[in-house]
């Protein structure tokens, strides 16, 4: 059953695992997208398993295969739909450890939050890489402020509780969130 679909890939609940298959893509030289694909897949695979080990909650990764990874499936319900301050604290923690671990999400939305039995799980490491500067943590942050002031209410609140959450677990807090201020304010200007 398709539980999903992105720019890259199809997601599907088989019994209880997840399955996300990378699409060919044709405008590509087949070599070259498998090529891609596969990368892709092992990345990805790799970084959500170093991102469970430091801490985060993550599926676990239970197969890969040439262009599929199959994991955990964690239910619950997307963060979206429930966030309080409390549980945007929670999202700075969880970040703060990611970022201590020198690891990138690229698309820390809401939507890539999940909520089951009180605990967060990242999910979809898809745009992840390794990468320890203020500037790439900064971004990373600012796609998750973006994304709770298009789409939540209070996101100042919001931000302020993920800032104490993040303050707590990733000892550059300061210097990245100042950084985001200046990222914001440079989108402003383009």
């Amino acid at each position: 059953m398709e539980i999903g679909r992105g720019a890259e890939a199809v997601i599907t609940l088989e019994e209880s695992a997840v399955r996300k298959w990378r699409i060919p893509k044709g405008y590509r030289l087949p070599e070259l997208d498998e090529q891609i694909r596969r990368e892709r897949t092992i990345r990805e695979a790799r970084i959500t398993s170093e991102a469970r080990r430091c801490g985060v909650p993550t599926p676990i990764i239970k197969d890969v295969l040439k262009f599929d990874l199959i994991m955990e499936h964690i239910g619950g319900q997307k963060l979206k739909d429930v966030i309080t301050p409390a549980l945007s604290e929670q999202v700075g923690e969880i970040v703060g450890k990611l970022h201590k671990a020198g690891i990138i999400h690229g698309d820390l939305t809401t939507s890539n939050m999940i909520l089951r039995d009180g605990r967060i799980y990242l999910i979809d490491f898809g745009l992840a890489f390794h990468e320890g500067s203020v500037e790439a943590q900064g971004v990373d942050v600012h796609v998750y402020f973006q994304t709770l002031e298009s789409t939540h209410d209070r996101p100042d609140e919001l931000i302020d509780a993920f800032a104490l959450g993040y303050a707590r677990t990733q000892p550059g807090a300061e210097a990245v969130l100042e950084r985001v201020k200046e990222i914001k304010a440079r989108g402003r200007y383009l």
